[in-house]
């Protein structure tokens, strides 16, 4: 069995921590650099019924999306939900690394995966890094689709095809709008605005999508916008990772258990759908 630091090794090769934007906290939060590891967790939010499960599974690795302390803290007390979550890892021996921005502008990263699930061909990344002379890193990704779509039709195949939450996918624009080219960005993506414009694509599919960037993104352009739960458009990087890891592990002959949590942490968890009988607000 490989040990702790080695299987680090390898994952800080697919997602360099000098990647990640300068405000993360990426990299690994606690665990033995000499413990062996045979079984491994993938997941999006390091919460405690994911750490619960990674306990249950036997698993020696917890590798999240989401860091846990993005910000300083000052304390660990168990008293705490994320001091719970420190002590209940370290006394199961279970090592927790994260993987945030530096694994959404990885190639593959985040919004690959996004990409992949909603069967749509990857041309570019939304906002190239300046550092990657083969112009496939960084955030975001410009798609094109196969056969073009209606954007009604595009909402249902997102519905369809990512993880189902309470939300669902909320739709800016002409639902009989017919969709080409498509730019998908894994997480909150408002802050891209000006780059997909920029990009000339019919719609964009992100989440956490705001009434005002949204109102004048719509009021500059006929951009179509898709907004999706944001743990639903990350999960599927979980099931990128953990096949990149096995792939690791049958070629350095390690026999990790690489497992994927479909746990779902999205926060949200119901939805009260308006009257469809009438618009508008009431008289």
């Amino acid at each position: 069995m490989p040990r702790l630091s080695e299987v680090i090794a390898a994952l800080d090769a697919l997602w360099p921590a000098e990647l990640a934007e300068s405000w993360d906290a990426v990299g690994t939060v606690c665990g033995d650099p000499g413990a062996e590891v045979s079984r491994v967790l993938f997941a999006v939010d390091p919460v405690q019924d994911i750490v619960d499960e990674a306990v249950k599974l036997g698993a020696q690795l917890l590798v999240t999306h989401h860091p846990l302390y993005l910000r300083g803290t000052t304390t660990v007390a168990a008293s705490t939900f994320k001091g719970r979550v420190v002590h209940d890892l370290i006394k199961n021996d279970v090592a927790l690394h994260v993987a945030h921005t530096n694994a959404d502008r990885a190639d593959p990263g985040v919004s690959d995966a996004l990409a992949g699930a909603l069967d749509v061909r990857i041309v570019r990344p939304l906002v190239p890094d300046p550092d990657d002379a083969h112009g496939r890193r960084g955030l975001g990704r410009i798609c094109e689709l196969e056969h073009p779509l209606t954007l009604r039709e595009l909402a249902a195949r997102a519905a369809e095809r990512l993880p189902a939450t309470a939300q669902g996918i909320r739709v800016a624009g002409d639902p009989e709008q017919l969709i080409r080219t498509l730019a998908v960005s894994g997480g909150s993506g408002d802050s891209l605005f000006d780059d997909v414009r920029a990009s000339g694509v019919d719609a964009f599919l992100t989440a956490d999508l705001r009434h005002h960037p949204v109102s004048e993104a719509r009021a500059q352009t006929p951009l179509a916008l898709l907004d999706a739960a944001h743990w639903a458009t990350e999960w599927p990087w979980c099931e990128l990772a953990a096949a990149q890891l096995d792939q690791i592990s049958d070629r350095h002959g390690w026999g990790l258990r690489v497992h994927v949590s479909k746990t779902v942490t999205d926060p949200w968890t119901a939805h009260a759908a308006s009257n469809t009988h009438t618009t508008g607000a009431p008289h």
